[in-house]
C-alpha cells in the first residue's frame, strides 16, 4: 500500500473514515435493496432515484423547451386548445412525432392534455412569453448545447467554443463589432435586463443618489427602469459606441431624455466620467477575468466622491453553497464564453474591498436565479 503523501491536499482525514464508510453504504447494491423494502429509506431512495433520474433526462428535457419555442407553440396555442393534428398541419411536424413532443410538453409542464384529447397551453408554457428575454435565450442555447456535446473534452481541454464567437462583445470591450453582432447582444441583454432590473429594484434603496452612471449599460434597459422608478435622479450611460447606439430611442420612448447623459468609450482604456455619486455594474463583472475587474473597480471607486455607492447586480454562484443556476448554469455559461465567471457574493465582496470599498453589504434577492445584489461605498 502507498504512503500517504503530505503535500497531497486531500490527504486522508480522520473524519474521512466515516465519509468513506458513509458513501461505500449508499453504494452497495445490498444496501440499495434493503432501502427500498423499508418505509422511511423508501421513500428517500425514491425521491433520489427521481433527482437522478431528472439529471439523466435533463438534455432531453431542455431538447423539448427547445423545440416548443422554436415551434412557437405558445403562440399556436394561445387562443384555444388544439388537436395534434391541427398543430401538426401548423408546424409543418409529422402528427405522430407531433404527438411524443405534445406529450412529453405536457408532462414537463408547458403544455396540458384535454379530456377531449387536445393540447392546451400548461402554467408554464403559458408564462414563457411574459418573461422578457427568456425565448431569445433559449433560442440561441443550440450554441451552447454544441459546446457542451463532448463535456469531457469541454472541462478538460479549454477548446475553442462558438459561445466565445457568439459574444466578441466580451473580448472585444475596446475593439470593432461589426453592427449585426452588437444588434444581436443588445437586443438580447436588454430584453433581460428588464427582468434583472425589476428584481434589483425590489432591494435597492436609491433615494438621495443624485446621478446614477451605470457602466456597461448596453442600450439602457437598467437606467430606464431606474428612471422611471425614481423621477428626480439623473442617469448617465457609459457603453462602446456601438453597442449603446439604440439608447437614445429607448429613453426617449421613456420620456427620459431630458435627464440621460449618454458617453461612449471603454472602461478598459477609457477613463470613466465624473459627476456621478453612484456607480452601478448590472451584469458586467461576471464577463470578465479577475485582472479586468480590479481594473474596473479601481476606477470606478477613483471616479466616485466621498460616500459615493457601487451596485454590483448579476447572477452569483453559491460560494460555500453551491446554487443550481449559479454554479450548474452561469458557471459553464462563463466557461464556454472563455471569460470570465460567476463569482459569488462573498467573492465580489472581497473584490470591492480590494478597490478601496467599504460598507458591503449583500442584499438576498427573492430570485437569485435572475440576479444577486452587492453594494459597497466610498467612505
Amino acid at each position: 500500500m502507498a504512503l500517504a503523501d503530505h503535500t497531497d491536499p486531500d490527504r486522508p482525514r480522520l473524519r474521512d473514515r466515516l465519509y468513506a464508510w458513509k458513501t461505500g453504504l449508499m453504494r452497495s447494491r445490498r444496501f440499495q435493496s434493503w432501502a427500498a423494502r423499508t418505509p422511511v429509506a423508501a421513500r428517500i431512495a425514491r425521491k433520489d432515484g427521481e433527482a437522478l433520474f431528472d439529471l439523466v433526462a435533463g438534455f432531453l428535457h431542455s431538447q423539448v423547451l427547445m423545440a416548443f419555442v422554436q415551434l412557437d407553440l405558445a403562440d399556436h396555442l394561445s387562443t384555444q386548445p388544439r388537436s395534434v393534428e391541427g398543430l401538426a398541419l401548423r408546424t409543418g411536424i409529422n402528427p405522430d412525432r407531433m404527438r411524443v413532443l405534445c406529450q412529453a410538453a405536457a408532462a414537463l409542464g408547458l403544455m396540458q392534455r384535454q379530456r377531449d384529447g387536445r393540447y392546451a397551453l400548461g402554467r408554464l408554457g403559458a408564462a414563457l412569453p411574459g418573461i422578457p428575454g427568456l425565448a431569445q435565450m433559449i433560442r440561441h442555447h443550440d450554441v451552447l448545447y454544441r459546446d457542451m456535446a463532448d463535456p469531457v473534452a469541454f472541462f478538460r481541454d479549454a477548446p475553442a467554443t462558438e459561445l466565445a464567437a457568439f459574444w466578441p462583445y466580451v473580448f472585444g470591450a475596446g475593439g470593432q463589432i461589426d453592427q449585426d453582432t452588437a444588434a444581436t447582444y443588445s437586443e438580447l441583454m436588454a430584453q433581460s435586463q428588464t427582468l434583472v432590473a425589476e428584481e434589483a429594484l425590489r432591494v435597492l434603496d436609491l433615494k438621495g443618489i443624485g446621478t446614477l452612471l451605470d457602466l456597461g449599460g448596453g442600450t439602457g434597459a437598467f437606467l430606464t427602469a431606474v428612471g422611471t422608478a425614481y423621477p428626480g435622479l439623473n442617469l448617465h450611460l457609459f457603453d462602446l459606441p456601438v453597442v449603446i447606439d439604440p439608447a437614445n430611442r429607448r429613453f426617449a420612448e421613456a420620456g427620459l431624455t431630458d435627464r440621460v447623459q449618454i458617453t461612449g468609450g471603454s472602461f478598459r482604456t477609457d477613463a470613466l466620467p465624473q459627476g456621478a455619486d453612484a456607480i452601478s455594474l448590472i451584469r458586467v463583472l461576471y464577463d470578465h477575468t479577475d485582472a479586468t475587474i480590479r481594473q474596473l473597480l479601481t476606477k470606478a471607486h477613483a471616479a466616485l466622491p466621498e460616500n459615493g455607492r457601487i451596485i454590483v447586480s448579476e447572477p452569483m454562484s453559491g460560494g460555500d453553497h453551491p446554487a443550481r443556476a449559479g454554479d450548474a448554469y452561469f458557471g459553464l455559461y462563463c466557461l464556454a464564453m472563455g471569460t470570465g465567471r460567476a463569482r459569488s457574493a462573498a467573492e465580489i465582496a472581497r473584490h470591492l474591498e480590494a478597490a478601496g470599498f467599504t460598507d458591503i453589504r449583500i442584499r438576498k434577492t427573492a430570485r437569485p436565479f435572475i440576479t444577486s445584489v452587492v453594494e459597497g461605498r466610498k467612505l
